[in-house]
């Protein structure tokens, strides 16, 4: 392991983001704005950290000789996306201090070992079954019943690697779909049905000194397994938020982060609060701070790894996010020079556009998203919903 750094490290050093995705991209815009300068590693050559970075290492996440070289002159790495080899992440620490340290990424990779770490922690989550056979599949449909929802432990994201189960005549099938692989079964997580009211996420963010500092929960609602809209008041009762950013805490201090990370909870009907996921990143969620928070996720990222204080979490206004996907653009999209109609969306008074500068817009894909601050809540979603209608989603 690199030799531990205690000492602030102050701008004018030289931060790696491993990940070249919009995550990254606004890591990077926060962090050169404090000073720095801005080294990503990526797997690929077009990404959107690329635009805002002062230099792309571009080269395969298993090569450790690669690393090792993209390493030099780095004074932190951080990452912004978990499914990345976790050899990546300890060659990199053999180098240089990497933040949250890779044993972190190691355990919320992977949906088994996550929901081990929630157990044997004591953080409630839904009940649960680890499968790596069709027969395991069936006793674990038998123990936790139906509905219910197979997950593929690792490499999963944005709805993908899942499916809802509803009856015993589709266990077959779905084996079939996530568990059978070419190289052998792959390991799945059978996970008891919630019949949740709403879900809500925690970003927070932990120094090298172990101070926290939370963002307010954000309520989230998704399409088709994808957040839609994240807005901040939760409009949730006292008591559940207080539960859920206390456990966001007692979470991030038992993993060890030092970084920002984000808890997504699922919230009963009778207010019990459930750990759904754990992010060891900035969030999808969390991008509503850039325009309401004193500090910014991205920013508090930069704070945490670099060993500064932390910056303040209050929200200034109430808060809305809508993610602009691939299906906002026109069926012909940009191969016939057409997109979606930005100055219609501007026109929403309070509206913030940020695009991610990815080329090409897929059904699904993440191209950016609109944030709308309000006088409430309920003003701040109006807005962003209706901006993002005007602009080629309804």
């Amino acid at each position: 392991m690199a030799p531990a750094q205690t000492n602030p490290i102050l701008p004018g050093s030289t931060l790696g983001i491993l990940g070249g995705g919009q995550l990254g991209a606004m890591f990077a815009a926060a962090a050169r704005r404090m000073g720095y300068r801005v080294e990503a590693i990526s797997d690929v050559a077009d990404c959107p950290a690329a635009i805002h970075c002062d230099r792309l290492h571009v080269g395969d996440y298993t090569d450790a000789a690669f690393l090792s070289r993209a390493a030099t002159g780095l004074d932190v790495v951080t990452f912004e996306f978990e499914n990345i080899p976790i050899v990546a992440g300890r060659a990199l620490a053999a180098v240089v201090p990497v933040r949250p340290c890779p044993e972190v990424l190691f355990t919320t990779q992977d949906r088994g070992r996550e929901k081990a770490f929630l157990v044997r922690e004591g953080f409630a989550c839904a009940p649960h079954r680890v499968v790596r056979s069709l027969d395991g599949l069936r006793a674990a449909v038998a123990a936790l019943g139906l509905p219910a929802v197979l997950k593929t432990a690792a490499f999963g994201y944005d709805g993908k690697g899942q499916i809802r189960l509803t009856a015993e005549d589709e266990i077959d099938a779905a084996w079939a779909t996530l568990g059978a692989h070419p190289t052998g079964p792959q390991e799945l997580v059978l996970e008891g049905w919630i019949d949740f009211d709403c879900e809500i996420s925690v970003v927070a963010a932990r120094g090298l000194d172990g101070v926290i500092a939370p963002f307010a929960p954000s309520r989230n609602t998704h399409a088709r397994h994808i957040l839609d809209v994240a807005s901040v008041p939760a409009a949730l009762p006292d008591p559940v938020l207080q539960e859920a950013t206390a456990t966001a805490e007692r979470i991030l201090t038992a993993l060890g982060v030092v970084g920002v990370a984000c808890v997504e909870f699922f919230v009963t009907k009778n207010g019990r609060v459930l750990v759904n996921e754990i992010a060891p990143r900035t969030h999808n969620s969390g991008h509503l701070t850039i325009e309401a928070c004193d500090t910014s996720q991205f920013e508090q990222q930069v704070r945490a790894v670099c060993g500064l204080p932390l910056g303040s979490t209050r929200q200034r206004s109430p808060a809305a996010m809508a993610n602009l996907l691939g299906d906002c653009w026109p069926p012909s999209g940009r191969a016939a020079g057409r997109e979606p109609d930005w100055a219609a969306a501007l026109g929403v008074p309070g509206v913030t556009l940020h695009l991610y500068g990815k080329n090409e817009p897929r059904p699904g894909r993440k191209m950016g998203h609109l944030t709308a601050v309000a006088d409430t809540v309920e003003e701040a979603i109006e807005k962003v919903t209706r901006a993002r209608g005007l602009a080629g989603r309804g």
